[in-house]
């Protein structure tokens, strides 16, 4: 393959169109080839394709159109050619069902003046190709206990480092906003933050990091799980720990912003939960127990420290006065979208 990748493009790009299906945690994407490189979204053309493969549309009326809303630089194609997110629209031109983006970025900028930040934990499990066994485990039974595996080093305790890395340096390539990565409690699950991101940002960022680490993980014949809980019993699941501030909240005496955003939060607890996975709370219901760092899906708490809570105040962020919150209820496969929206709806009107 590497024989023809730096064959001349005459003059011509190579752009990806990546869009999310029906599923609401799935990602599709397709390749147009546009006649010179571009630098903005407004050059580039929309486009469409079959909602019925997708389960967005019926065969009758198939045709769904993707409008690009950001671009990235292509880390496995390179040169000029891109990523390009987009969001999906109606044969009529109205934002598709499946499409959270459209009333995020309405939103966000309503609420732009309270200048929102995100800062996202993508936690994920790695699988064999087979997407039913995790990489690295015993043939028969299971690793030994968790204890060993958060930020291990050593071929015994860590699986599946050389994705993490060149998922890493291929975010950084791209343009997304990558923060950092560590392994996670459970063996053959891993962590990595973007952010911070601001408005809208957060969610395009967070979708092309996750198109990336799944097509990085092709190269090595490796499946990315998504799933809040992969492995049933005494094993950690997997969340998108989400972290938020206004500048009220950075800002000196931003403390007393921070907990009355929290309070304001948790009055909408429910409905919170409903947007914080794409099965409006039922993946979170097999993590979301009160076990391995969780709190139970069905009560709102928050602490200062505590990984037990539905919201965690950093103990440096209370010494400070300011700073930011974490809500530690988002499962893995969430729409950023989705939550992010949810989150600046709740606190901020």
């Amino acid at each position: 393959m590497s024989r023809f990748m730096d064959l001349d493009q005459n003059g011509k790009i190579q752009a990806y169109y990546i869009w999310i299906d029906g599923s609401g945690q799935n990602i599709r994407g397709k390749t147009k080839t546009i006649d010179r490189p571009v630098t903005s979204v407004d050059e580039l053309p929309e486009w469409n394709f079959d909602g019925s493969s997708t389960n967005q549309s019926t065969g009758a009326n198939s045709d769904v159109y993707i409008k690009p809303v950001s671009i990235f630089k292509d880390p496995f194609r390179r040169g000029d050619n891109i990523l390009v997110m987009c969001e999906c629209y109606a044969p009529d031109g109205t934002p598709h069902p499946t499409n959270k983006r459209d009333a995020c970025n309405k939103l966000m900028k309503q609420y732009a003046d309270q200048k929102p930040w995100f800062g996202i934990e993508q936690e994920y499990t790695l699988f064999d190709y087979t997407g039913k066994h995790p990489l690295g485990w015993p043939a028969n039974g299971f690793p030994g206990p968790q204890g060993p595996y958060y930020c291990g080093v050593g071929a015994d305790r860590v699986q599946g480092r050389k994705i993490v890395e060149a998922h890493y340096r291929a975010c950084m390539y791209a343009g997304v906003k990558i923060a950092g990565s560590n392994a996670e409690v459970m063996p053959s699950q891993w962590e990595y933050q973007v952010g911070p991101c601001e408005g809208i940002e957060m969610g395009d960022h967070l979708w092309v990091s996750r198109y990336i680490l799944s097509r990085v993980a092709e190269e090595f014949d490796v499946v990315v799980s998504f799933d809040p809980k992969p492995i049933p019993g005494d094993w950690n699941g997997a969340g998108c720990h989400t972290n938020i501030s206004t500048l009220a909240m950075r800002q000196a005496g931003g403390m007393e912003h921070i907990v009355a955003a929290i309070k304001k939060i948790g009055d909408k607890h429910d409905e919170h939960i409903a947007e914080y996975d794409p099965t409006n709370g039922a993946d979170n219901a097999r993590r979301l127990t009160g076990k391995h760092e969780t709190a139970s899906i069905h009560e709102f708490s928050y602490g200062v420290a505590n990984r037990g809570a539905s919201i965690r105040i950093p103990r440096q962020c209370e010494k400070d006065g300011h700073g930011y919150f974490e809500d530690r209820r988002p499962a893995s496969n969430c729409d950023p979208y989705a939550v992010t929206a949810r989150i600046v709806k709740s606190m901020c009107q």
